[in-house]
């Protein structure tokens, strides 16, 4: 790479830019557009652009779209969740590969359902939402305050609770649980005086129906380890042996359901347990 190359130029052949279009936060076109573009083995240059809500605002993301395209010397792809007609057509004129949502799902759903959609910016956000929304916050504060064994109390509140080695991916997970599906996750780490006794913690033996367990395989757990605290017998992959292989034989002993965590993501794994415990789910 030399100072005269162009942007263009330096930038790898397989690289494409995606805009991420939206009048809200475009968390809806980016997980969308994400789910998409994993399926295609090249790299992406990611660019969101939320809150378009004016026709200036608008104009600006077109600009912006336009001046990328020129630089890249091929059509940037844009996922766009534009809910007004006059804002999603100024994008649609942009020099790119354009990608709407709401064109795509809600017209159709409009002749099957036979009435037509508001058309209402933000609607998935509204005061409709007030009272998942507040227990999505209650669920956070929940799981953070029942972090690693933190506090007994309120247990029975809890959907799950998760036990595993230290560092297996519970707390991640429990505050994945709590912020996208409002689910209250209090998680407990397994030590090695619950394996000298033998037994789970005598405090979650009343739950026993809601606990998940999370393991890891020793190499990786290892790996985690020593980056938090490099060269101590906590990150030992002696000691990593030790503690997956005792939490593991625990865990079925006690009839624990669980999995793990090494080769999935958070979403892989918090599906899982949503298929396990089975939360009710709201009706929209």
């Amino acid at each position: 790479m030399t100072p005269e190359q162009s942007p263009a130029e330096q930038r790898p052949a397989t690289a494409r830019t995606v805009f991420f279009v939206s009048d809200g936060t475009g968390i809806t076109a980016e997980t969308f557009g994400h789910s998409v573009l994993t399926q295609f083995e090249l790299r992406f240059r990611q660019i969101r652009l939320p809150f378009i809500d004016t026709v200036d605002k608008a104009r600006d993301a077109a600009r912006k779209i336009n001046e990328m395209a020129a630089v890249d010397g091929q059509r940037p792809i844009i996922f766009s969740t534009l809910v007004q007609a006059e804002l999603s057509s100024i994008i649609r004129q942009c020099n790119g590969m354009h990608m709407d949502l709401f064109q795509t799902f809600v017209a159709p759903l409009e002749l099957e359902l036979g009435v037509k959609s508001t058309h209402t910016i933000g609607r998935s956000h509204n005061i409709v939402d007030s009272e998942e929304y507040k227990n999505r916050i209650e669920a956070i504060n929940f799981s953070l305050a029942h972090d690693d064994g933190q506090s007994h109390r309120n247990l029975a509140d809890a959907d799950v609770i998760l036990v595993g080695v230290s560092r297996s991916g519970k707390t991640p997970t429990s505050l994945y649980l709590a912020m996208q599906y409002g689910i209250k996750a209090a998680n407990y780490p397994l030590i090695p005086d619950d394996f000298e006794r033998g037994k789970l913690p005598s405090a979650l033996y009343e739950f026993k129906n809601k606990i998940f367990g999370l393991t890891i395989t020793p190499e990786r757990l290892t790996e985690i380890r020593n980056e938090r605290r490099a060269g101590s017998k906590y990150a030992s992959i002696e000691n990593c042996r030790y503690e997956v292989n005792e939490a593991e034989m625990m865990m079925k002993r006690e009839g624990i359901r669980w999995l793990s965590s090494t080769t999935k993501s958070i979403e892989e794994i918090s599906t899982t347990i949503l298929q396990e415990i089975k939360p009710n789910r709201r009706e929209y």
